[in-house]
């Protein structure tokens, strides 16, 4: 699963640094950017809980294969688009593509026992980063000085093509359904009982701040060093690269000892005043040491969150159910994508840098304030769906 998770992470990585560059050439303002990158997540947000849904039903496997092979056909559209109308439906496509995360999810979850589940988590983080290592470097070199983005989305998608023959000969089954059972009960419950009767809403409301102050960050850094520092695509791809090799390096190597020292509850509140301090330096950031190393540090601290939110989610839910719930997770992340990088670029619009880095500021304040209230000490029931209530 670990080569599979590299390949398609890689190619995530090879576009997200060219895409604030690609698109004004194309008549797009800042906002248009903000757009974009939007239109991936309204459409991951929407398909990400059928995603997880069918693979409860038909396996894991084949819904890696498919969702990465749409990648690759996405890529493709993106690489030869022509128009703004062009690259919003191209990332559009790719949104609706974009179940692998969630199923992956499911899949680690489906293989470790509850006391190792933020470590599992964190490898698939560690896979992700490693990805993340290659992408951003790849796309920055191979758009070169004059920021062509043919070649780094056509990479992309021979690199999700050789994710899909990788999945093919080397990823095994995870989640094998036991046919002879009854599927009707199952199959009535809608997203809103699952999440209702494991109390997940609120959980679902963390993903959403988390991923909404990642991606308002994210969206924010390369116009941010461009409009001060005049840096290109090939600064910002090297800056995410070194994000990325922190993320593999926390995730892979650090994650497991450090359950086990801090506990989960305990670590994800390190973590999140970690993401909160590195975001309030940002905002006063000037220089290029203080620009890049307040990022480094907030999205470090927002890696190391990532897992531990994904182990409490996987433990709500008996099997049967736990690809509609990582699902879930996957959509209310990718909402979060909608909403990060919208109000930024409003707020860029209205006010400038310092009221953007306000955004993400602000809604890691509400994470940090639930992450030290008394709701997660509640132990919570795991949902079975035999279960009448």
């Amino acid at each position: 699963m670990q080569i599979v998770l590299v390949l398609e992470s890689s190619t995530l990585g090879i576009v997200i640094p060219i895409l604030p560059f690609l698109s004004p050439r194309l008549g797009a303002s800042d906002f248009d950017i903000a757009m974009i990158i939007a239109s991936y997540a309204v459409c991951a947000g929407v398909a990400g809980p059928w995603w997880g849904k069918l693979s409860d039903h038909i396996g894991r496997k084949p819904v890696l294969m498919i969702c990465t092979t749409g990648a690759a056909l996405a890529y493709v559209l993106l690489a030869s688009a022509q128009s703004l109308t062009m690259i919003f439906v191209a990332r559009a496509f790719a949104g609706l593509m974009a179940g692998n995360f969630g199923v992956a999810s499911a899949m680690m979850a489906d293989i470790t026992p509850p006391a190792d589940r933020a470590r599992g988590m964190g490898m698939i983080g560690a896979s992700f980063g490693l990805g993340l290592v290659l992408g951003p470097v790849l796309g920055g070199l191979l758009s070169g000085p004059e920021g062509s983005f043919v070649v780094p989305c056509l990479t992309a998608a021979v690199m999700s093509v050789l994710a899909v023959i990788a999945a093919w000969f080397f990823l095994p089954e995870s989640h094998h359904r036991d046919k002879s059972q009854p599927q009707t009960q199952e199959r009535k419950l809608s997203l809103w009982t699952v999440l209702r009767k494991t109390q997940s809403r609120l959980l679902m409301l963390q993903y959403i701040w988390h991923t909404a102050s990642v991606s308002a960050a994210t969206y924010l850094f390369p116009l941010w060093v461009y409009a001060l520092l005049n840096w290109s695509a090939r600064e910002v791809g090297i800056v995410f690269g070194v994000q990325g090799a922190l993320m593999a390096l926390t995730q892979g190597l650090l994650m497991g000892p450090l359950v086990k020292l801090l506990g989960e509850l305990r670590l994800l509140r390190v973590c999140v005043s970690g993401f909160f301090v590195g975001l309030l330096f940002a905002v006063f950031a000037q220089g290029a040491v203080s620009m890049v190393g307040s990022v480094l540090v907030a999205l470090t601290g927002a890696t190391l969150c990532m897992p531990v939110l994904n182990s409490f989610a996987s433990q709500r839910a008996v099997p049967e159910l736990r690809g509609r719930m990582m699902g879930a997770t996957s959509a209310a992340a990718a909402w979060g994508r909608v909403l990060g990088p919208l109000l930024a670029g409003a707020l860029l619009t209205v006010g400038g840098f310092r009221l953007a880095w306000s955004l993400p500021l602000g809604m890691v304040a509400m994470y940090w304030l639930w992450a030290f209230s008394r709701w997660p000490k509640r132990p919570v029931p795991i949902f079975d769906p035999n279960t009448q209530g």
